[in-house]
């Protein structure tokens, strides 16, 4: 009898972003727009849609058997579960996010020393209060429901808020003092699931496929023909996963080279490439890459 998978997907703004990713890897996942649970083109795998915020503890108390959430909400809920892999993916990009101690611009505070006695809003109020403790600074930490960056400086003194680029607190002037932590989308395993041969071996497959997917998300395939004696001119200067793959044409004075390379270095490689007279270059999208 073969296992079923029980995974949690995160509901919110990851919610669209997994859905892609897991389709890039090769998993093709539907829902109702008022669905929280989840059809999977795959019958070993079932579960549904809850908030990240939770995901960790429904993982460790065995309702799922792995889901995707935060590092940061792992650390928040205090959640014995295993962490399987780190996938840096969010609904805007493909960075690493930080949790950040932010006043408003014209504030007299420098450094979270300065905020003793004050008060401070954030989601993330284990870890918060965690920090001021190890910075020995006596003060208030209320948990915010949301939109956390507009209640300074007329309900609190201070926030800790999630940035990817510093652009929504920039825009309601505030400025950073601290970084508490950075994070990122990871996939934990409840310990018992973990454990089981069967279910350690599907988890860690979906995990290699979504790495994959991502792996695949910042990099391009690249062919490109070119003469035999201008091989140690390309190659000396050409990026590759790790080294290209060179062909014979039916004309020996030609070969045909295949690599991988970042996607932001094409625009400046292909005109270069081409400079050096390679012909029928060739950039092609990757939909996974296993390292």
């Amino acid at each position: 009898m073969s296992i079923l998978l029980n995974f949690g997907l995160p509901k919110g703004s990851l919610e669209d972003p997994t859905i892609k990713l897991f389709g890039k890897a090769g998993y093709h996942i539907t829902k109702g727009s008022r669905s929280y649970t989840p059809c999977w083109d795959d019958s070993s795998i079932d579960g549904r849609f809850v908030r990240a915020q939770e995901m960790s503890r429904y993982v460790e108390d065995g309702f799922f058997d792995c889901g995707l959430t935060g590092r940061d909400w792992v650390l928040e809920n205090e959640s014995d579960v295993e962490i399987v892999a780190d996938l840096v993916y969010s609904r805007s990009s493909n960075r690493i996010s930080k949790w950040v101690l932010a006043v408003p611009e014209s504030a007299p505070i420098n450094s979270v020393s300065d905020l003793n006695g004050m008060t401070i809003a954030t989601e993330l109020v284990n870890v918060t209060r965690s920090y001021l403790a190890k910075n020995n600074v006596d003060a208030e930490v209320e948990f915010s429901w949301g939109a956390t960056e507009v209640k300074v400086p007329d309900l609190v003194d201070a926030i800790v808020d999630l940035t990817e680029t510093g652009s929504s607190l920039r825009a309601n002037k505030l400025r950073v003092i601290d970084v508490l932590m950075e994070t990122n989308t990871v996939l934990v395993a409840n310990k018992d699931s973990w454990a089981n041969n069967e279910k350690r071996a599907k988890i860690e497959n979906i995990a290699m496929m979504l790495e994959a997917a991502l792996q695949a998300d910042s990099k391009v395939g690249l062919k490109l023909n070119l003469k035999r004696s201008d091989i140690d001119l390309v190659l000396k200067d050409l990026p590759s996963l790790r080294k290209p793959t060179i062909s014979p044409l039916s004309d020996d004075s030609w070969v045909a080279l295949e690599t991988v390379i970042e996607k932001k270095v094409s625009r400046e490689l292909i005109p270069a490439l081409k400079r050096l007279g390679a012909e029928g270059i060739v950039e092609f999208p990757l939909n996974k890459l296993v390292p």
